[in-house]
């Protein structure tokens, strides 16, 4: 009984050893979106160390908390950067080691974007034209610290527009379709309480216009960006850069050009007096929308009401009923208040 335990007990050490030794020194894969993965031979390493594990574990690889680190990161001596400084072993931040670790061809990076289709990153074509150096790119400059940004934010110099400026390579401001390979700009929708929808064709407008005409100087490439009111389209923003009357028909004109078949209803104004009621069918028979809006009403939420002495004085309704356009507010109250 003695000897059977003595030798399961010596079975048992000596096994140890190997199972140990075959979970430890196995390679590991870290798998990368565009690229092969990145090999880390246990074998090779502890060879170089004399099978120490405790060069890494745990004062540098916390198998406890494991998490993947960025290539800035390892700049900074964090995870493979601790020994690979260009002291110990080769720098992680030597271009010319870069092959060492990530093997195989980089993929290319595909974006989709919202009502703009697909631009494709080419590794391919761009190493290409920078003779293999891939720091040309990876770096804190450029893709090191950005997530994914906007077109006016690439504009000012983030990530593509690093160099896609004008000088370096074809400015990202105007040329979609160097990027987004058969992009047709839809039509686009805008919805205006209390007014029929605004349709604005891409269509028509590239015909006489190209992209960076209007983005994004005039119109950025963002979700949420700030719809203009008619006062501001008429002091140029948004549509109104060029519909002013001089490139194209003013904004301040015949809503119908953009409001396809609108027609504005009556306005009730709740007053102490009792209703008053505006009539715009009855108004536009003798007046444009550009002699009221939005000179003397503004077309926005919360614009100010005035009062009848204010009237009186020219604001407002007063502007044309003064006795001579028209009979004047400071007569009949009965004209216009339901009393």
């Amino acid at each position: 009984m003695q000897f059977r335990l003595a030798i399961l007990t010596l079975l048992i050490i000596c096994s140890s050893p190997v199972a140990l030794w075959a979970v430890e020194t196995k390679d590991i894969k870290f798998p990368l979106k565009n690229a092969e993965p990145v090999v880390f031979s246990h074998e090779v390493h502890l060879r170089k160390y004399s099978n120490n594990c405790r060069i890494c574990h745990n004062a540098i690889f916390n198998l406890k908390n494991r998490r993947h680190y960025t290539m800035a990161e390892m700049e900074k001596t964090k995870s493979c950067g601790a020994c690979h400084s260009g002291v110990k072993a080769f720098s992680v931040a030597d271009e010319k080691s870069c092959v060492n670790c990530h093997q195989g061809k980089p993929r290319n990076i595909s974006y989709k974007v919202k009502g703009a289709g697909e631009a494709i990153f080419s590794h391919y074509v761009h190493l290409a034209k920078l003779n293999g150096q891939c720091r040309a790119c990876h770096s804190k400059v450029i893709t090191g610290r950005d997530g994914r940004v906007t077109m006016d934010q690439m504009e000012k110099g983030k990530t593509c527009g690093a160099c896609h400026n004008g000088k370096k390579a074809f400015t990202v401001a105007g040329n979609c379709g160097n990027c987004h390979k058969g992009m047709k700009p839809r039509e686009i929708t805008f919805q205006t309480k209390g007014v029929s929808p605004a349709v604005f064709s891409h269509q028509f407008h590239t015909e006489a216009f190209s992209c960076k005409d209007c983005h994004t100087k005039v119109f950025p490439f963002k979700a949420g960006a700030k719809h203009a009111t008619m006062g501001e389209m008429e002091k140029g923003r948004s549509c109104g850069a060029c519909h002013n009357g001089k490139e194209a028909f003013s904004v301040a004109g015949d809503c119908n050009k953009c409001h396809k078949g609108y027609k504005p209803g009556v306005v009730t104004f709740k007053t102490e007096a009792g209703s008053a009621k505006f009539s715009h069918p009855f108004h536009l028979e003798m007046y444009k929308c550009a002699d009221c809006h939005t000179k003397l009403f503004a077309f926005r939420a919360g614009a100010k009401h005035h009062t009848m002495g204010d009237m009186e004085n020219g604001k407002s309704c007063g502007f044309c009923h003064n006795s001579k356009d028209a009979f004047s507010v400071a007569g009949d109250c009965g004209k216009c208040h339901d009393m």
